[in-house]
């Protein structure tokens, strides 16, 4: 009953741990690559850096890094987006393993129990020649069947928040995908005006081809 006890307060911990991460991690997807594209088309990497610092998501984090890069070409850029993509993925499943485990641990330790239990009421029917209550044989075996119930009361909701948590990062995983694709395309079309007294990884001013400024509340319009 104790290991069970250990793996019930160390799942405890990670399936609260593991939501508020989660939760921290959840961004509209949507509306912050909108607002970033509308942005990086006025040509202010730095504003895109600040909008990206302000949040707490993977998402932000992988593009933040992407445009610190930004200087030093799209081959960099898309390294540097990677590497991040992969550390976020990293630290999303992290602990996830565990409950995993506890998933399966648990009720394991319970039939453990339970047998164990069961042996020795068969050693008191043996040490009494087969003469026991039959009062005295129930109370040893349901008291050995409480480590098989608590096993399985443990393992059950463990298992249950560990397929939703593999859910929940699948889904930001795609978000991510989805995210720093849009992102990568966005960087190899380049903004809409030079980008002055910006320096890049080698010194040099970044430069892009002109296009049209494109109003932060016209871009929103034509996309909704």
């Amino acid at each position: 009953m104790w290991p069970i006890l250990l793996c019930s307060v160390l799942a405890a911990y990670v399936v609260i741990e593991r939501h508020l991460v989660l939760r921290r991690a959840r961004l509209d997807a949507g509306q912050f690559l909108l607002k970033l594209k509308s942005i990086y088309r006025h040509g202010d990497v730095n504003a895109v850096l600040t909008y990206c610092s302000q949040k707490d998501a993977p998402i932000a984090n992988i593009v933040r890094r992407g445009i610190l890069k930004h200087g030093q070409g799209d081959a960099k850029v898309r390294e540097a987006v990677e590497n991040a993509g992969r550390e976020e993925v990293f630290h999303l499943e992290k602990r996830l393993a565990i409950l995993a485990s506890i998933s399966g641990v648990a009720p394991m330790l319970g039939f453990l129990g339970t047998v164990t239990g069961m042996i020795s009421a068969f050693q008191a029917i043996e040490q009494h020649s087969g003469i026991v209550s039959p009062a005295v044989l129930a109370g040893g075996i349901w008291e050995a069947l409480l480590t098989t119930a608590f096993g399985l009361i443990v393992g059950i909701p463990a298992l249950l928040f560990y397929n939703y948590f593999v859910t929940r990062v699948l889904q930001l995983v795609h978000e991510m995908e989805m995210t720093t694709n849009e992102f990568l395309d966005m960087v190899e079309e380049g903004p809409g005006v030079p980008l002055p007294q910006v320096a890049g990884g080698d010194g040099e001013t970044i430069r892009s081809t002109p296009r049209p400024l494109i109003p932060e509340e016209e871009y929103f319009r034509r996309k909704e």
